[in-house]
């Protein structure tokens, strides 16, 4: 039999997006019960708490939100959702002000007692407000402390949601979560349900973000039936750590260093980024850095070990260890000075640009389900400018909160089967009882190589579908797989059902790609390799039966387009 938790208000994910969110709701009415669904421990898991750069936000002039909202579009490859953008530049100034005056953040300062911000690539206007290079543990320390003082906020720490569970309209009534330290699964039944648990590419060799990002939030969404846009556009940051041998492969060397004025130098020692942006060299985005640098690798001009340098020893040991203290003590860990001498770098997997469809109040496909941060898709559209990411997570966190919180008033708790729970909690605890020869670690390590290889940073048509191909094998054979060991803290119960989420989207990010015949942002095509320049579009996934079904849909453009810019008159004059 199985347990039936109570809430108004169900939060799965406890990252920037599921507190801001929790804190809303919560803050909107004491009566409000609010659960939060955390697969590690409160303030400690997911990928906010490393954000090493900053935070996006229009503070003074000359900036603008008109610029902030057109350096995202074209950072952005012109795919993005404009109203979500436009949403996120309006919204953010003032989510910078309660994380501090609210929550109790406290971000670097200029000596007249302004907020600092300093330059991050893509960017016309210095507009990134940060703590150090610590800005993400700062964001969630103040977070966690307040969540913890609200009495109507309950948090289920190591837990994981493990399916969305529907009502018989089809409407969102909360989900079936697995205690991963019992092993025992119980359901969470709520009038709203948001969606915050991450993306994470963990199903790359190479990776940046937490381990427990598994695309659990995307894959749960997938098998309830909604829409996923974008799902091809997956960030690779030009500067991971390369520490051969080290699980700490991957981890970031953030983009402020570039910021400051570092440089980048090919095995050869040249700065290879003049032949790929002669303009804005090292400061220009993402997606254009790491392809360059894998290009220089690929081509033979890399390191010993397969890296380029990042050096920013010209600028000043003592600037460096002061601005960046974070990333330096993290070199040294590893034997590298980053602030005397170069550090060897190179791609690694980062941030999902795509995800659920959403409209600006993170509302879904599905009544009553809700979605923000990394699970929804549409801000970024084919890169993300660093510093919007956790600005994206905190601004559509709040704004869910909010709307759940105005949403719930008189909705009944949804009857739930307990007949159709114990099938979805058996077909879960399905391998513990398996006998069976497959590794599930080789599986693992066969989907992360073929992502790298066929799926990463230079993808073409034939490439992508030798991929889906071999993604269908692991499925297949991951469905068959066993796991040794009990209920209770099973490490390998845990990565199987990791590997399902990781192979259900890996699934859906080739598919994206191979649908997407031109190089837009992070997705480049060797067999489409000019920069497209036709009208753009959105790719958007839905699910028919076990298959996948696509459709290509044109952008609107509702604030600017390529050839026009910004309407001012849209931007300003209206108010809005």
């Amino acid at each position: 039999m199985i347990d039936v938790h109570d809430a108004d208000v169900l939060v799965l994910g406890a990252g920037g997006a599921g507190l801001c969110a929790a804190l809303h709701a919560a803050d909107a009415s004491p009566k409000l019960s609010v659960a939060v669904v955390v697969k590690g421990l409160l303030g400690r898991a997911g990928c906010t708490r490393m954000v090493q750069g900053g935070y996006n936000a229009v503070l003074t002039e000359p900036d603008s939100l008109g610029a902030h909202l057109l350096d995202t579009l074209r950072g952005g490859g012109w795919i993005n959702d404009q109203e979500l953008v436009w949403t996120l530049v309006r919204e953010s100034p003032a989510r910078v002000l309660e994380l501090e005056w609210r929550y109790g953040c406290f971000f670097d300062r200029m000596p007249d007692g302004r907020i600092h911000q300093k330059p991050f690539a893509g960017q016309t206007h210095d507009r990134t407000i940060h703590k150090g290079d610590l800005t993400g543990i700062e964001i969630m320390n103040r977070l966690t402390e307040h969540v913890i003082e609200r009495a109507n906020v309950r948090a289920f720490e190591e837990c994981r949601a493990v399916e969305l569970i529907l009502d018989d309209e089809g409407r969102a009534a909360g989900a079936l979560c697995l205690d991963m330290r019992s092993g025992r699964v119980f359901a969470l039944r709520a009038r709203a349900t948001l969606l915050a648990m991450g993306g994470g590419p963990t199903m790359y060799k190479v990776f940046a973000c937490s381990a427990d990002k598994t695309s659990d939030g995307l894959a749960l969404a997938w098998r309830a039936g909604l829409p996923l846009r974008d799902m091809e556009m997956v960030q690779f940051h030009p500067t991971g750590l390369v520490i051969p041998g080290s699980l700490m492969t991957g981890a970031l060397l953030e983009e402020g260093l570039r910021g400051a004025g570092g440089h980048l130098r090919n095995g050869l020692g040249e700065r290879f980024m003049e032949r790929y942006d002669p303009a804005r060299t090292e400061r220009s985005t993402r997606d254009r850095v790491s392809r360059a640098s894998f290009m220089e690798i690929q081509a033979g001009r890399g390191t010993d070990h397969g890296a380029v340098w990042i050096d920013v020893s010209h600028l000043g040991a003592e600037l460096v260890e002061r601005n960046f203290r974070g990333m330096v003590k993290r070199c040294r860990d590893f034997g590298r000075d980053l602030a005397r001498e170069p550090v060897e770098v190179g791609p690694t997997a980062h941030f999902m640009m795509g995800g659920v469809v959403i409209d600006s109040e993170c509302r879904t496909a599905v009544e009553r389900l809700f979605a923000a941060g990394e699970d929804a898709g549409g801000v970024h559209g084919a890169n993300r400018l660093g510093g919007n990411g956790v600005g994206e997570s905190t601004v559509f966190g709040g704004i869910a909160g909010d709307a759940m919180a105005a949403s719930v008033d008189g909705r009944p708790l949804a009857r739930l089967s307990s007949t159709a729970l114990d099938d979805v909690a058996r077909r879960l605890s399905a391998p513990l009882g398996r006998t069976s020869h497959a590794d599930l670690y080789e599986l693992q390590r066969r989907l992360r190589d073929v992502m790298w290889d066929r799926v990463g940073l230079v993808r073409d048509a034939a490439g992508l579908a030798a991929a889906r191909e071999e993604i269908e094998r692991l499925d297949a054979t991951l469905e068959t797989a066993g796991v040794p060991g009990g209920l209770a803290f099973n490490v390998a119960w845990q990565d199987w059902l990791n590997l399902r989420n990781q192979t259900a989207v890996a699934r859906l990010i080739a598919a994206s790609a191979l649908e997407r015949r031109e190089s837009r942002g992070a997705h480049y095509r060797s067999d489409f390799p000019d920069e497209a320049s036709g009208v753009p579009v959105v790719v958007q996934l839905q699910r028919r039966g076990d298959g996948v079904a696509v459709s290509i849909e044109p952008v609107a453009f509702t604030r600017a387009t390529p050839a026009e810019g910004v309407r001012a008159s849209t931007l300003v004059e209206s108010g809005d």
